[in-house]
């Protein structure tokens, strides 16, 4: 049978205001800034080993579960915009039937990875050409750290959820305690057991682990509160309605494809890296983690954007809709400018502290300038994504992910004599066409929602 509206009309939702926009963005930009300390710690504890190699395998394992848990990015993104739209529309059992399918699929998915861990690893390493021993390290540390995917992809799953109903606290409780217990996890294996790759790998799991659990536990506790139904009571016929299946499969394969793109593009960048040496190798690793640091913060806006702009379409608002995506717009524009100045100014410092090992911070200091750029060419992408997400138009994102892509592969290509700098040229030019392209499918978008 098809999906069930609520039984009555919507109130009118209140505007979109700046207070409203920084209480969901607020708490997720202090969650997500955060998230950089895993990278972070792990650089910086391993960093002063005084080994390159380390740095090198960090970075490349680092870089490989990135892209891997991108890929299912879906669990995040789509649950966040069908339960924004639900929550707008006031459908209460569409909120908790939401939840239960996600968790499905991100334990589905998870143990799947598991069970795949082995042929997995021979794709995934083959595509890399580091030395023998960054390989190894980095081989060691994918199989530890693969035990966690089930757990990762559950999380990725219930802070959708949260995100999604703009209970932006609830999400930031458990995103700083993933990453928190991390950085200490980190500490206590690598220097008070004399650990160093393995004990990485291994306090990521049990970070990762630990919180499912919490989310879980949190997921129970507000669903009886605020549906006024146990977690465990929605009607299996609406849970498994063809409907609402159709178009969760629809929306997550979309973002699948754009997430696999986007995945590929870093991928790129680490093994066109790795091909000139593992001090590049490194010196890269040590960059990216600008780019993550300022991504991580600006998302915070990008995910007020799917919060907001999903509620406003689940209400048939479209006014509203454009107050959601110009306010948060704004916000995001002038972080970038704030986070650029920033690198500009302590980004040499910055990298002697994620390492001592003189010729990586040599190295990357020299290719410092892309890190100096990221935030300004990337503010639109990241916005833009937020927008589409919430209002489930992920054909889009799809679609355009495939052009930019492309593009980038062109300019690598095009600018390959100038090394390292002509990497970088490329992968920054992938983040301006991002945002030109679903500029461009912007308006269309606004137009549609009636």
């Amino acid at each position: 049978m098809a999906v069930e509206q609520a039984s009555a009309s919507p109130t009118a939702l209140p505007p979109v205001t700046h207070r409203r926009v920084w209480a969901v963005a607020g708490p997720i930009i202090v969650s997500n800034s955060t998230v950089p300390l895993i990278g972070i710690a792990d650089t910086a504890v391993i960093g002063h080993l005084g080994e390159a190699a380390f740095i090198a395998a960090i970075a490349l394992g680092a870089i490989i579960f990135s892209s891997l848990y991108w890929i299912f990015g879906f669990l995040r993104m789509g649950t966040t915009g069908l339960v924004a739209q639900a929550y707008g529309a006031r459908d209460q059992d569409e909120i908790r039937s939401a939840i239960h399918r996600a968790i499905l699929v991100g334990v589905s998915a998870g143990t799947l990875l598991v069970l795949l861990q082995f042929p997995l690893s021979v794709v995934i390493f083959l595509g890399f050409e580091a030395g023998p021993q960054v390989e190894a390290l980095a081989s060691e540390y994918f199989s530890i750290r693969i035990w966690g995917a089930p757990a990762m992809l559950v999380n990725f799953a219930i802070l959708g959820w949260f995100i999604g109903l703009q209970r932006a606290d609830i999400a930031l409780y458990l995103q700083l305690y993933l990453n928190l217990a991390n950085v200490f996890l980190d500490v206590l294996f690598v220097v008070a057991f004399d650990m160093n790759v393995d004990g990485v790998a291994f306090g990521t799991v049990v970070a990762e682990w630990t919180t499912a659990v919490a989310g879980i536990v949190l997921v129970i506790w507000y669903a009886r509160r605020s549906t006024g139904a146990a977690f465990a009571s929605g009607d299996r016929v609406r849970l498994w309605n063809a409907d609402a299946l159709r178009r969760m499969l629809s929306v997550n394969g979309d973002i699948f494809i754009r997430s696999a793109f986007l995945m590929a593009s870093f991928v790129w960048l680490t093994m066109q890296g790795a091909a000139q040496g593992d001090v590049v190798l490194a010196a890269n690793g040590v960059l990216l983690h600008f780019l993550y640091l300022a991504a991580y913060a600006l998302d915070g806006f990008a995910f007020a954007s799917e919060a907001l702009v999903g509620e406003s379409k689940g209400a048939g608002d479209r006014r509203r809709f454009r107050q959601a995506a110009v306010l948060s717009s704004i916000w995001a524009v002038a972080s970038a400018v704030v986070f650029a100045l920033a690198f500009w100014m302590f980004g040499a410092w910055f990298i002697g502290l994620l390492t001592s090992v003189a010729e990586v911070r040599e190295t990357a200091t020299t290719y410092l300038v892309w890190a100096v750029l990221s935030p300004l060419v990337a503010v639109a992408s990241y916005q833009l994504d937020g927008i589409f997400v919430g209002a489930t138009r992920t054909a889009d994102m799809r679609n355009m992910m495939v052009v930019s892509f492309a593009c980038y592969i062109a300019a690598w290509w095009a600018f390959q004599p100038w090394g390292n700098h002509g990497l970088w040229a490329a992968f920054t030019l992938f983040s301006v066409m991002r945002g030109i392209t679903l500029g461009i499918r912007y308006p269309a978008l606004e137009r549609s929602i009636a």
